[in-house]
């Protein structure tokens, strides 16, 4: 039923966050790995903004997938985390500049680096099914996010939505509301997901 699924997903995330635990510590390269099924599977326009993000504890890890694409030309930004209930900002962000702790402790841009609306984004998750849907924190920020972005007078395909993740942290149907946004992709260490049932990798 419909309203057990806040239920549902908050005991799916205790089994998750330990099986992505298992997942990294099985797989020390996996950031490399993602990167090299991202830039092969993925085809972004030279134009597009790319929202990347800190990983923290367990989280796969996107920087070699940024270090890759900023080598490539792209421009890349981060997200910073606001109150409760609001959607995330992003500022504009080169590998070697300085970031400084945000809400919880997670390393953002500085208030000076420029706002910016990205094209794509690389989305942390705990767990994720090949429909293109994730489990996230509970706290609904790129849910938010994903939805205003694409509610912004374009076409929905404009804003790609990657996540970023383990093969291990495949799960076979993640519960779903109706304010939860799918992604477009999930790239792992093992291949590249289409949404659409397509794979590639």
């Amino acid at each position: 039923m419909a309203g057990d699924i806040p239920a549902q997903k908050a005991g799916l995330r205790a089994m998750a966050k330990q099986r992505r635990a298992v997942a990294q510590a099985a797989n020390p390269d996996a950031g490399t790995r993602i990167a090299a099924n991202l830039l092969q599977a993925v085809s972004l326009p030279m134009t597009a903004i790319v929202s990347g993000y800190h990983a923290m504890g367990d989280e796969a890890d996107p920087l070699p997938s940024l270090l890759a694409l900023a080598a490539g030309g792209y421009s890349l930004c981060l997200p910073v985390t606001p109150k409760r209930g609001l959607p995330l900002s992003f500022r504009l962000w080169r590998p070697g500049d300085a970031l400084e702790p945000g809400v919880w402790g997670i390393p953002a841009p500085p208030a000076t680096a420029p706002e910016v609306e990205p094209d794509v984004l690389l989305v942390p998750l705990l767990a994720f099914d090949w429909e293109g849907y994730r489990l996230g924190y509970g706290g609904g920020y790129y849910d938010r996010t994903l939805a205003a972005l694409r509610a912004r007078g374009r076409d929905k395909t404009a804003v790609l939505a990657i996540g970023i993740a383990y093969a291990g942290q495949e799960v076979e149907s993640v519960p779903r509301e109706e304010t939860d946004q799918r992604l477009d992709w999930i790239v792992t260490e093992q291949g590249a997901i289409r949404t659409d049932g397509r794979t590639d990798g």
